[in-house]
C-alpha cells in the first residue's frame, strides 16, 4: 500500500487558481465560480470555487449536506447559469448542455417507454449515428455493465442497481469527456451500493474517463478516487484537495487498511469543523 499524503491546503477565497498537475492536460476547469439564488440580497450557495480536473482524473467531491456540491455539478452540466466566473472543458467555456459531459443523476432518469438499449442508443440517436452503429455502441456499454441479456425489457422490470447501470452505460454511449455523478448509488441498499462500486471501477478503469463525482460516503469516496475534494458548509468553497495515494486496482477490504483508516480520519475531521463551525 501507498503512504497517505497530507493534505494540501487549498488557497484562499481570491487566490490564484491552482495549477493541473504538471504533463496533463486540464479537462474541466472551474474558476473564481459563485452561485447566488434570489438576487443581489438573495442566498449565496457557491462562493469562489476553484479547482481543475486533469484528464483521466477520477476527482470526488464531499461536503457537509446544503454545502451545494450537486448545485456545482449542474453548473458544470450546464443546466444552471453561474453568477459570476468561469468553467471549460477542454478549454471551452460551459454556457449550455453538451455531449462533451454526461450526467449520471441520484434518481435512475431513464425514459419508462424505451427499452434498456434504446435507452442507451438514445444519445447516438439524437447525433445522427445510423441504427447498426447506434446498435453496435450500445451493446458494447450494456456488455460492459453486465446487462447484456436485458436489452430488451423496459425500466420497470428492472431493480434500482440494474437501472442505474442503463444510467452509466447510456452517459457513456455519448462519449463525453467528462462524467459528472450525482450521488449516483446513494439510493441503493448497502449491498447493492458495493457491487455498483465495483461495478464503476472496472469500467471506469477500462475507459479512464475524466470523472467528478459527488458523494455523502468518505468510504465510497476514498475507495473510487483518486482525488477528494473537500467543502465547506454553506456558502460552498473548496476548503482541502486531498491526493488518494492508494495504489489501484483497489477493492472493498481497502477500508480496514491504515492508509485508508488515516485519510478517513483526516477528512471527517475537515467536515466536523464544518458542521461545528455551523452550528
Amino acid at each position: 500500500m501507498g503512504t497517505v499524503k497530507q493534505f494540501r491546503p487549498v488557497p484562499e477565497p481570491g487566490a490564484a487558481d491552482a495549477a493541473p498537475r504538471s504533463g496533463t492536460a486540464t479537462s474541466l476547469s472551474v474558476r473564481s465560480v459563485d452561485l447566488q439564488y434570489g438576487g443581489p440580497q438573495g442566498t449565496l450557495a457557491l462562493d469562489r470555487v476553484s479547482f481543475e480536473v486533469p484528464e483521466n482524473q477520477f476527482c470526488v467531491l464531499v461536503g457537509p449536506s446544503g454545502c451545494g456540491k450537486s448545485s456545482l455539478l449542474y453548473l458544470i452540466a450546464g443546466l444552471h447559469e453561474v453568477t459570476n466566473g468561469t468553467i471549460a472543458v477542454n478549454g471551452k467555456q460551459v454556457d449550455e448542455p453538451g455531449r462533451d459531459r454526461g450526467m449520471v443523476f441520484q434518481s435512475y432518469t431513464l425514459f419508462p417507454w424505451l427499452t434498456v438499449r434504446e435507452n442507451v442508443e438514445y444519445g447516438p440517436k439524437r447525433q445522427g449515428m445510423d441504427a447498426a452503429t447506434r446498435r453496435a455502441i450500445a451493446d458494447r456499454f450494456l456488455a460492459e455493465v453486465g446487462l447484456t441479456q436485458f436489452a430488451d425489457h423496459h425500466p420497470s422490470q428492472l431493480s434500482g442497481g440494474m437501472k442505474q447501470r442503463v444510467a452509466i452505460a447510456r452517459a457513456l454511449a455519448n462519449d463525453p469527456d467528462v462524467l459528472l455523478m450525482d450521488e449516483p448509488f446513494g439510493a441503493l441498499d448497502s449491498q447493492t451500493r458495493g457491487v455498483m462500486q465495483k461495478l464503476l471501477l472496472r469500467v471506469w478503469e477500462h475507459s479512464h474517463k475524466t470523472v467528478l463525482f459527488v458523494t455523502h460516503d468518505i468510504d465510497e469516496a476514498i475507495l473510487l478516487g483518486d482525488r477528494v475534494l473537500v467543502m465547506t458548509a454553506r456558502p460552498g468553497r473548496i476548503k482541502a484537495d486531498l491526493l488518494v495515494d492508494i495504489p489501484r486496482p483497489r477493492s472493498m477490504d481497502m477500508v480496514l487498511e491504515p492508509e485508508f483508516i488515516a485519510l478517513k480520519r483526516k477528512i471527517i475531521g475537515l467536515l466536523h469543523d464544518e458542521i461545528d463551525e455551523e452550528h
